[in-house]
């Protein structure tokens, strides 16, 4: 992947539909992993379909949850992603194995949940009707973050870029700006209209790069603000927006809101229709609307971290929006002349001599000057795309792509080993290694069907919240036994 000759002076924003991926099942809501490279997709029927966005193939399929999948995240480093499915259960996942490493139930339905951006071990959980929950992995532990009114307990929270602060923001317009570590108060503000009527918080999204995020509100109007003037302001500042972004003329409300990879653009999918809006970020100018199927309604949206590709979901598929792209061969070489119809070619009488005669002395020392230059093939350079501002390298431990292994079913010759009926003869091994090159299916079983015992066994960590009523206890007996089995 050239991410350095990615085209930094154009229109970096889609502009028409690019195919779509099919899940087989209803597909709810999508993210992208910090490189774009990997998709996970969360469905209807609860499973999390991650597919390789390079070969637009899927790479893995995990069981995850009985109910639909309401909410995704990835790891900083790719290895786990985290899932919240609508009966109350937050899951922690293996990528490589698909194995479930933790599991969290809650007393009421997951808005949303955001893996911290730097930290491994936390996990920002927004549960309906209850304050958000910081939850640390390595103990089990939660801790309720503080809101502005204990009655309005409809609250949205987002990790900034690098997870030092928590913003939160209710259904009354009010913004609390926390401290990670120690849940204090940092800053705060409330987000008002113009006759100073306030109006709910819908969603908090910060922009990869910079330090602007915006704020969707449900006057249909999406705020962007700097996220260091709001700490320059402190509590009970009055910040004013950088931008104000909405559609005067048909008063959309939105459903979905994020940034570009570069943090220049902003898209925003309709609440009405699966329309995606562009506005520029810096002038605040509408570039762009994306029209998909009409009659459709617009579940998600996620654009991708490095590159101008945008991923929607409406009717349960995955639409695909890039650039057009378009072949100009006279780009690479100067000289290059595309034809109508074939040309004769003459060829010169030195053209193909092993010593050209017709070179000239001055340019024969440019060469030989060019040959005695020492090229270095061993290094390699840190790609700028997938570096943060403060770092020089890239993280080596990153899980950038998923193994593929294909799937041979009864192969009619088999080259490596002993032939498929001294597969059969042979006494099979505790750890049915003598299996792995014989052609039986029957003899493999024994070692598939012991592998899962092996497993870790899960335990499910039940999260109580004050004043927030559970859904019952029998509902909670079947789960319990649903996922210890």
């Amino acid at each position: 992947m050239n991410l350095e000759l990615l085209e930094s002076f154009g229109q970096n924003y889609p502009e028409e539909a690019d195919g779509t991926l099919d899940c087989i099942s209803m597909a709810l809501t999508c993210t992208f992993n910090r490189w774009g490279t990997l998709l996970a997709v969360g469905c209807n029927d609860g499973r999390i379909v991650i597919w390789d966005f390079l070969t637009r193939g899927i790479a893995k399929i995990i069981s995850a949850h009985i109910h639909p999948v309401c909410s995704l995240c990835w790891s900083r480093d790719g290895h786990k992603l985290v899932s919240a499915s609508t009966d109350n259960i937050v899951s922690l996942w293996d990528v490589l194995t698909g194995d479930c490493d933790q599991r969290f139930r809650f007393p009421s339905p997951i808005l949303k949940l955001q893996y911290h951006p730097r930290d491994l071990d936390k996990v920002l959980v927004c549960p309906m009707k209850s304050a958000p929950v910081l939850l640390t992995l390595s103990d089990s532990k939660h801790v309720v973050l503080p809101v502005d009114d204990d009655s309005d307990l409809n609250v949205v929270a987002a990790f900034d870029r690098r997870g030092e602060y928590i913003y939160t923001g209710n259904a009354k317009g009010k913004i609390l700006v926390l401290n990670t570590d120690t849940q204090d108060l940092v800053a705060s503000f409330r987000v008002t209209t113009g006759t100073s009527n306030t109006t709910a918080i819908k969603s908090i999204e910060f922009a990869r790069k910079g330090s602007c995020f915006l704020i969707n509100t449900a006057d249909r109007i999406i705020r962007v603000y700097d996220g260091r003037e709001i700490l320059t302001c402190g509590r009970d500042g009055e910040p004013e927006p950088m931008q104000k972004l909405q559609d005067l003329v048909n008063r959309t409300p939105w459903k979905r809101c994020c940034f570009s990879g570069d943090g220049e653009y902003i898209v925003a999918g309709s609440a009405r229709q699966h329309a995606l809006y562009i506005w520029e970020k810096s002038i605040g100018n509408l570039v762009k609307i994306l029209h998909g199927t009409r009659g459709e309604l617009l579940l998600d949206v996620a654009w991708h971290p490095v590159r101008p590709i945008i991923a929607s979901i409406s009717s349960g598929v995955v639409s695909i929006w890039a650039q057009n792209q378009v072949e100009n061969w006279s780009a690479f070489a100067p000289d290059f002349k595309e034809l109508d119809e074939n040309v004769e070619y003459e060829e010169r009488e030195s053209e193909f001599d092993i010593e050209d005669e017709d070179k000239s002395e001055p340019e024969q020392t440019g060469a030989d000057a060019a040959e005695d230059e020492e090229v270095d093939v061993t290094s390699v350079d840190p790609i700028v795309a997938f570096c943060s501002s403060d770092e020089e390298l890239e993280d080596f431990k990153a899980l950038l792509y998923l193994p593929i292994a294909p799937e041979v079913e009864d192969p009619e010759e088999n080259p490596f080993g002993p032939p498929p009926d001294a597969a059969v003869q042979t006494a099979p091994a505790e750890d049915g290694s003598s299996h792995i090159g014989g052609g039986d299916k029957k003899q493999r079983q024994p070692s598939s069907e012991g592998a899962p015992p092996k497993k870790k066994a899960r335990t499910t960590t039940i999260i109580e919240l004050q004043g927030v009523p559970s859904d019952g206890e029998s509902e909670e007996h079947t789960h319990t036994t649903i996922f210890n089995h």
